[in-house]
């Protein structure tokens, strides 16, 4: 009989791994709250045409990574590899961008067809963070901040800020041929997927990760340099803001981003510590997608997280291990499960804070102890016949030596509320 495993590039997250998740999404949901983004809760699978209209057919991702397939009704539908088209679609849909200024964020799975590796699954994690209707470079400096914020709650060091300015639709289209026209001068030492990329989306070659591209690469005409006068404008004001915030940056006038939706500011926070994937968040301007799917005009900007890397790189020493019980309570005799069970019932009334875990099943008192240690609990409790008949419980400490004690019933989460000290 074949072994039942997941699919490849997608993993389990087990219950030793779920705290750590905890605290990064938390954490992250503190600091949009700072900043009064609200979340949107986005469905996982969408119409095939959505992801291809807003992100492109010549990109890898529609043409090599998406999951698609038929449904029942013959309609071609994906698993969403990315989550600013399904953001866009919503926006629309519900009229949240009516005359009316958005700043939203989600969080949930992605799916991409690529091979599997250290930061990198075909079922992944990302936090997304959207705003729509600011068209000045002042929403791009704050969701720059909000990253730099997140580094700094989580601890996470070493990372570096690049960004660039792609220009607008038409100053991109008179950079595409100067582009073109450099290429196709050095078409002998283009590789298969820059010739492809040469005849679909030229700006994609900037983007190669191919070492014996990057020579080619660094020597290509710079786009600043064809940029029209708004968005150069519009550059210099946001690296005037982040000049005044202290927020590092380099400007790489070779980061283009994956995306063909993208237009003035692109942005990428880097790191060395993760190997050959050391993108750790992306974003930038998409102020022309809202239009393209037949709505008003929209100016937008938004970036996404990959939360894998982001528990790679944060230290969780000092997260104490939020499934671990404060209180186990053991139970010895016929007559007891009913009265524990409500008596942790009514420990939970009073101390929603303390996890309270009740010895379920059978077995003798040293089994019990062994789970009750197992658990991680401080603080153990016996319920006993003889207990039950004097209305009081037996305390035991199992992370010092405290001597047992015995308190009345009536009085244990007041007991445990002083013992305890939970916040």
């Amino acid at each position: 009989m074949t072994k039942i495993q997941a699919i490849r590039g997608m993993h389990d997250i087990l219950m030793h791994e779920t705290p750590n998740w905890q605290y990064i999404e938390q954490s992250i949901q503190n600091v949009l709250d700072q900043y009064n983004y609200k979340e949107i809760r986005l469905p996982i699978i969408e119409k095939t045409e959505l992801f291809k209209h807003a992100i492109g057919d010549n990109t890898d991702i529609v043409s090599k990574e998406m999951y698609s397939f038929e449904d029942k009704n013959n309609s071609s539908i994906t698993l969403r590899p990315e989550g600013t088209a399904s953001c866009v679609r919503a926006g629309i849909e519900h009229g949240l961008f009516h005359n009316k200024l958005q700043r939203l964020w989600y969080m949930g799975p992605m799916f991409r067809y690529e091979k599997p590796q250290k930061g990198r699954q075909r079922q992944f994690h990302q936090l997304g963070v959207e705003a729509f209707g600011f068209k000045g470079p002042d929403i791009d400096a704050e969701q720059i901040m909000i990253c730099s914020r997140i580094w700094k709650t989580l601890n996470i060091k070493n990372i570096k800020l690049e960004i660039n300015s792609l220009g607008s639709s038409e100053s991109r289209l008179k950079y595409r041929k100067i582009l073109v026209d450099y290429f196709l001068s050095k078409k002998n030492d283009l590789d298969e997927d820059s010739l492809i990329r040469l005849e679909k989306n030229p700006l994609r070659i900037l983007d190669s990760k191919n070492k014996d591209m990057q020579s080619l690469i660094k020597n290509a005409p710079p786009i600043n340099e064809y940029l029209d006068s708004q968005s150069t404008e519009h550059f210099s004001k946001l690296k005037e803001i982040l000049d005044h915030a202290k927020i590092q940056y380099d400007v790489n006038s070779k980061l283009v981003r994956g995306l063909d939706y993208y237009e003035k500011t692109v942005y990428e926070w880097k790191t060395q510590e993760l190997g050959a994937q050391d993108t750790l968040c992306a974003g930038g301007r998409y102020d022309n997608l809202v239009e393209t799917h037949g709505a008003k005009s929209t100016p937008a900007i938004g970036f996404a997280i990959g939360l894998e890397r982001l528990v790679e790189l944060s230290c969780f020493e000092k997260i104490s291990d939020q499934t671990t019980a404060h209180v186990y309570l053991l139970l010895s005799g016929n007559n007891t499960k009913k009265h524990g069970l409500l008596l942790a019932e009514e420990i939970r009334d009073k101390l929603p804070n303390i996890k309270i875990e009740t010895n379920c099943g059978e077995g003798s008192l040293k089994s019990q102890f062994k789970r009750a240690d197992k658990s991680g609990a401080q603080i153990a409790l016996i319920l006993g016949e003889d207990e039950l008949e004097k209305k009081q419980l037996t305390v035991k400490y199992l992370r010092n030596d405290k001597p047992q004690i015995t308190i009345k019933s009536q009085e244990i989460s007041d007991f445990l509320d002083k013992s305890l000290l939970i916040e």
